[in-house]
């Protein structure tokens, strides 16, 4: 059979390569931080979801050690059968204390909570109304969810409205949109989403993959920056990004759809625990980020300081308030050799490109963190300028 899938699989690959859209992996040779090594150097890291510049910390891996010689490695089984500890009630009560909502299940990723939500929350009665541009784990939960399907066009209200009369028939009705959409930066405007989602009696699902840890006042995500935290219904965020760094993921909502969830979601039925290391360090994150709001600080004066630099340079900057900052290239090789480029000035960055966006939308995108120094953004926006001459983005 191989050798009929063979030559098709190598065609796949070399018209991949020829159209600039291979991704290639590089290898990290220390901790995550934003100074990293890869390739025998050490360059100045741009393109971790590692926001409050926890991952890698001397602070958080003590609490894993502590954490892995209290509870173990891992646990050899699904939650219900003999998966569950101590530190996985806790997180779960903490978290959703934290995000403000009466309970939460957590998984593996948040890749399994999008996947595990819909399928055991909707059905063939249901309606769901999607952002076109959320993330890849969301299209793929609703892909196993029996619901009607209905996708508006990005941040389009108006679209937004249109499918809620369209779907007025059904039993239920649920709009889903990221917070914050990863490959742009750019915030859903949940207040409107929120006014529309009354108007027509829909259920509001937001993952706040991209915001949990440091959007808000208090950092628990765009519903509290928007603040709409008792008018959102569900969120789903991951631990794999502010809050460490490592992996795993929630569900948070009413307690009644918690314990449905405990039923009847696939990804949590049918997959072993999330591990208790990172379960005990996720727990010891929500305590100190609310104790060191200077990390949130620091996090917003960088971004500004970038974005403001990024625009003095000439640079044309989405006019979003995120630490995601795409800059725009278009042609995927051009993307590619600028990344490849940044990496002989010093500096870590991926060159996104098709499917990751859409095909002649590629990009370098930026993402800063609490951990940079200035020094380091102004190293940033240095090299940008040089290679933005060269590549064209920018005359100077």
């Amino acid at each position: 059979m191989f050798d009929t899938l063979h030559p098709i699989i190598e065609k796949t690959l070399s018209d991949i390569g020829e159209s600039g859209l291979y991704k290639h992996q590089r290898v990290l040779e220390s901790r995550q931080g934003a100074v990293v090594r890869t390739q025998g150097r050490e360059v100045i890291n741009f393109c971790a979801n590692n926001y409050l510049g926890l991952a890698g910390s001397d602070i958080l891996v003590d609490t894993a050690k502590k954490a892995l010689d209290q509870y173990g490695y891992g646990l050899s089984s699904v939650r219900f059968i003999c998966g569950t500890q101590s530190v996985h009630k806790d997180l779960e009560r903490e978290i959703a204390a934290f995000l403000k909502k009466e309970s939460a299940l957590i998984f593996g990723s948040c890749w399994d909570a999008n996947e595990g939500l819909f399928a055991a929350m909707l059905n063939e009665e249901d309606a769901v109304i999607s952002d076109a541009l959320n993330h890849a784990s969301i299209i793929d939960g609703l892909r196993l969810c029996k619901a009607e399907r209905h996708v508006y066009a990005h941040l389009d209200l108006k679209g937004l409205e249109e499918k809620l009369k369209a779907t007025q028939g059904k039993r239920v009705r649920c709009i889903v949109t990221d917070g914050v959409f990863s490959m742009e930066g750019s915030i859903a405007p949940l207040p409107q989403i929120c006014d529309l989602a009354e108007k027509y009696n829909a259920a509001v699902v937001v993952d706040d993959s991209h915001a949990t840890g440091f959007m808000g006042d208090t950092g628990r995500g765009t519903h509290e920056y928007h603040h709409v935290e008792d008018r959102v219904d569900v969120i789903t965020t991951t631990f794999g990004k502010a809050l460490g760094g490592a992996t795993g993921g929630c569900i948070a909502g009413p307690s009644e759809l918690i314990e449905l969830l405990e039923q009847r979601a696939r990804t949590s039925l049918f997959t072993n625990a999330l591990p208790p290391v990172v379960a005990g360090a996720t727990r010891f994150v929500l305590s100190y980020l609310q104790e060191h709001p200077e990390l949130r600080e620091r996090l917003w004066s960088n971004m500004r300081y970038f974005r403001e630099k990024m625009r003095e340079a000439g640079f044309t900057v989405p006019d979003s308030v995120h630490p995601i900052v795409p800059v725009m290239v278009g042609e995927e090789k051009a993307a590619q050799g600028m990344a490849e480029d940044m990496l002989n000035e010093g500096i870590y960055v991926i060159g996104f490109s098709y499917p990751v966006v859409p095909k002649g939308e590629a990009r370098i995108r930026v993402q800063i963190s609490a951990a940079h120094t200035l020094a380091q953004i102004d190293t940033l926006v240095t090299a940008f300028v040089k290679l933005g001459k060269k590549y064209g983005i920018v005359k100077i």
